[in-house]
């Protein structure tokens, strides 16, 4: 290459990042991210031109986020259920949503991998019309296999089964697995950015884990198909988690957004069962996020939801990585007397986040929030307790990324039997954790205080 070419190479770089930059200016969502974006892309446009194309994006385009009206026949008979009055208080999280809280809902609590992929599986097997998978990850392991057995023997049977999972969590998937199963009639696709304005962007997953069977039972959680999840693989065995079996107007809503996931990919709509009656008390409300919102749902929800708490806000989280907005909304709970805790995990899966989330909760316990460790193994379930009636199970976590990047989904209840339920199994949870102090960060050594500060410049992406 002659000095001349090499001159104009460099100039054209330059030129591009200078239009990137401007790119990055009116569209990243923070101030402090576009300033970053644009002083790397006018000072070092040959290192962070590339990674600006797949991670510089803020928005999903094409994608239109939310619920269709459902059928009159459904909410019709939904509306005349009996509501829990304590939803008054979380109405700016419905209208986000653009749906009210319905009642008359069963709710189980299902908790850790064997104890749910036993009711979950048995439930797909019973499977006698129309089975609705989706999950971020699934694995060609034993359990993997497992799943891949029951929708076979389903699809022979005669049951629509549609399956989704993500192309970049499950980018390990051998293709023969999903060839066997669309060999024996199961319709099943990769969730992917493949429209031509996201092609490039790998920021945004979908993250969301449905289950819903015949219409009548749907699951949600933290739980995705591998034997990880059922504490199989050390070190981070065992496996904490978490996941909620639904029944009642709730299971419509997590089919619609089923629908919506699948149409993005198809261009065809699943096959939606109505959901049937049945005889629980409970009052729900599911909640979808994702990066096509026109507002930041997943933040709101969570600050929404500590603002409205009185007396007690329990999170447990696998990635504690909070935005302004949702540690000030934890911050005033505490001054409001609020019993606030979260629990962390004490191990590892993400090195980057895991040190983000080690200066965060250093600063939360210096704010008066009661930060927690649980000791036995690594916590992944994403649990939020508000008060002693209120509830939410799901696959959100307290980060940007659940904030803003991935697609995610929970169910929040207003019940106080419910609520109960959960409150007990925390309060276990707690039973197993150790209180984290000032001191785990003041006396780590130098060089890894200075990474927890340098993972946090990455807070956006984590």
């Amino acid at each position: 290459m002659t000095a001349s070419a090499f001159t104009l190479g460099i100039a054209l770089l330059h030129l591009l990042g200078m239009f990137a930059a401007m790119h990055a200016v009116m569209y990243t969502r923070t101030p402090q991210g576009a300033i970053g974006w644009a002083l790397g892309l006018l000072l070092l446009p040959y290192v962070t031109l590339l990674p600006y194309l797949y991670l510089g994006s803020s928005r999903f385009l094409g994608y239109r986020v939310g619920h269709r009206p459902l059928p009159r026949s459904v909410s019709a008979a939904a509306d005349t259920l009996a509501i829990d009055s304590g939803c008054t208080r979380f109405a700016a999280i419905s209208a986000l949503q653009g749906r009210p809280f319905r009642g008359g809902h069963k709710l189980r609590l299902l908790i850790n991998g064997e104890a749910a992929f036993d009711v979950m599986l048995a439930a797909m097997a019973a499977a006698e019309h129309c089975l609705l998978v989706q999950f971020f990850i699934i694995h060609d392991d034993a359990l993997g296999r497992r799943l891949q057995q029951i929708l076979l023997e389903r699809a022979a049977a005669g049951v629509q089964v549609c399956v989704l999972f993500d192309g970049i969590g499950s980018h390990a998937l051998p293709r023969h697995y999903v060839d066997t199963l669309r060999a024996g009639g199961v319709a099943i696709h990769r969730f992917a950015t493949h429209r031509w304005r996201n092609r490039l962007q790998l920021n945004f997953r979908n993250h969301r884990k449905i289950v819903v069977v015949d219409g009548a039972r749907a699951f949600v959680g933290g739980l995705n198909v591998g034997d990880e999840y059922l504490g199989l693989k050390p070190p981070l065995a065992p496996w904490r988690d978490t996941q909620l079996e639904l029944q009642g107007p709730a299971v419509a809503d997590l089919q619609q957004l089923f629908a919506d996931d699948w149409q993005w990919i198809t261009g065809t709509r699943p096959p939606l069962l109505p959901s049937p009656p049945c005889d629980g008390n409970a009052t729900a409300l599911v909640v979808a996020s994702g990066p096509a919102d026109l507002q930041e749902t997943g933040s709101l929800f969570f600050a929404a939801a500590i603002n409205a708490a009185r007396q007690r806000v329990w999170l447990s989280t696998p990635y504690y990585v909070p935005d302004h907005a949702v540690r000030a909304a934890l911050q005033l709970a505490v001054l409001r007397g609020v019993d606030v805790r979260v629990l962390i995990p004490v191990r590892p899966d993400h090195h980057t986040v895991f040190l983000a989330s080690t200066l965060h909760a250093y600063h939360a316990v210096r704010t008066g929030i009661r930060v927690f460790r649980y000791q036995p193994g690594f916590l992944h379930q994403k649990a939020l307790l508000i008060d002693s009636d209120s509830a939410a199970i799901g696959s959100m976590n307290l980060d940007s990324r659940s904030f803003r990047l991935n697609f995610e989904v929970a169910a929040l209840a207003v019940d106080p039997a419910f609520a109960a339920d959960v409150a007990t199994m925390l309060t276990e949870d707690f039973r197993h954790a150790r209180a984290v102090d000032e001191r785990e960060y003041r006396d780590a050594p130098y060089l890894r205080r200075v990474a927890m500060h340098v993972a946090r410049l990455f807070d956006p992406l984590l």
